[in-house]
């Protein structure tokens, strides 16, 4: 049995053997690009669960200053995540994802230098920046796996992609840290030596992209050869605006992950405080949630890949996210505050939405599929979206605290954007494989 090996553009070179990774849904000569992505973002994601009051104590600013340099930070990842595709599209996604090293480790750096300057301006302005370096990296290589792997496959190619991109930010990277801290001296000055030593991951993330993956279909341009850099740069918006099918693609996805988003606003006091069991529980709670969401992503992928991408998205992802989300925020409201059982009860359901989010998987086969001439604009719009779900998450929370709602005025509304997904969804029918849908 054989498949075909792809250049940028789409047409098949000299077929080659398939062996285990490729049944898998791991493209065999990008394999080790998949093991790059999750070291590099097990660097990214060492300092996730402390930069906020190690920033606050480190520079004496008040935590809404410090909460302003994070908002800068995540709107430089989101502008990332489109030019990632876009600049893909331009001069190849393995450039892209040198691109985003250099900024990462350049302007982690400075940011380091700014904080043990303790200057303000200095640190915004690097930490800011280096918002950048992640989304390079790792969503340039998602586009590479697109360009690569056979349509049939591509569903479990970009489930592996995300089971590299989770388990690197925020898991491993949250139990580096546990460990790193009080080998360097606990407090700050342990965060800071974490830090440091993050950067000893991403240079070795990097190290075994640049040494193990030379696949020469993410060295070129992946855009048609007519196009101006200036048509290639904004081709992911312009298709956006003429394109219905691309809008509504990226709504789905943006509309996938803002639940989570705003469950981790409106529920930790709910589960912390409300019903009794503490912070320690609700954090446990919340690695327990992510842990089933990486567990299954893989797995997804390959679901749809067998039954249907759109099938997928369509019953495991929105239905499913949908039933899990009002699990979650039921489940503890019902049981009894304070009990052990209830509160395992309770993580159970919260694990049941975290599992049925990986049926949005199939949403990184298909937005490419819908316009296979610009898979790298499809991918930055795509990715856009993924990391725009947070802004909507957060936005969605704090409109409806503002209007006087609750938590569960929240759930509802969530709800309802996975229903306008669900009607979206029956627009999206790709080509996939020897099926159509």
């Amino acid at each position: 049995m054989s498949t075909t090996t792809q250049r940028a553009t789409g047409a098949p070179t000299t077929p080659r053997a398939e062996g285990r990774l490729d049944r898998m849904g791991i493209p065999r000569p990008l394999a080790l690009g998949f093991l790059a992505v999750l070291v590099f973002m097990t660097g990214n994601g060492v300092e996730s669960n402390f930069i906020t009051p190690h920033m606050v104590a480190v520079l004496g600013s008040p935590e809404a200053t410090v909460a302003t340099i994070v908002t800068f930070y995540s709107l430089a990842a989101l502008v990332g995540s489109y030019v990632s595709g876009a600049l893909a599209d331009l001069i190849g996604p393995r450039r892209v994802m040198i691109l985003g090293f250099a900024v990462w480790v350049v302007f982690e750096v400075l940011f380091l230098i700014g904080l043990g300057l303790g200057s303000v301006p200095f640190a915004a302005v690097a930490y800011a920046i280096r918002g950048f370096g992640y989304p390079l990296f790792a969503f340039a290589f998602l586009v590479w796996v697109n360009i690569t792997t056979p349509v049939e496959r591509n569903g479990s190619a970009v489930g592996w992609f995300y089971v590299a991109f989770t388990g690197g930010l925020p898991t491993l990277g949250s139990l580096f840290a546990i460990g790193a801290i009080p080998v360097f001296g606990g407090g700050t000055v342990g965060e800071t030596g974490a830090m440091i030593a993050s950067i000893g991951l991403v240079v070795i993330g990097f190290l075994i992209l640049l040494f193990g993956v030379r696949l020469p279909n993410g060295f070129s341009r992946i855009a048609p050869a007519g196009e101006s850099a200036w048509r290639v740069m904004t081709s992911g918006i312009r298709l956006t605006a003429t394109r219905p099918k691309i809008l509504m693609g990226f709504l789905v996805r943006l509309i996938n992950t803002a639940p989570e988003f705003g469950m981790f606003v409106i529920l930790p006091a709910v589960i912390a405080n409300e019903r009794g069991w503490g912070q320690s529980r609700w954090l446990l709670m919340t690695v327990c949630v992510y842990a089933t969401n990486i567990l299954v992503n893989a797995l997804f992928g390959w679901v749809g890949d067998k039954i249907g991408w759109q099938r997928t998205v369509k019953w495991f992802g929105i239905v499913g996210s949908a039933l899990g989300l009002i699990a979650w925020w039921y489940v503890p409201q019902l049981v009894p505050a304070g009990s052990d059982w209830g509160y395992v009860l309770s993580v159970v359901a919260g694990c049941v939405f975290g599992c049925l989010l990986a049926g949005f998987v199939p949403m990184g086969a298909i937005m490419p599929a819908l316009a296979p001439e610009h898979k790298g604009a499809a991918m930055a719009m795509y990715t856009t979206a993924a990391g725009g779900a947070a802004f909507l998450g957060t936005g969605v929370v704090a409109a409806v605290l503002a209007l006087g709602g609750g938590g569960q005025a929240v759930t509802w509304t969530f709800v309802g954007l996975y229903a306008c997904a669900f009607v979206m969804i029956h627009f999206l029918k790709v080509p996939q494989g020897d099926r159509g849908h």
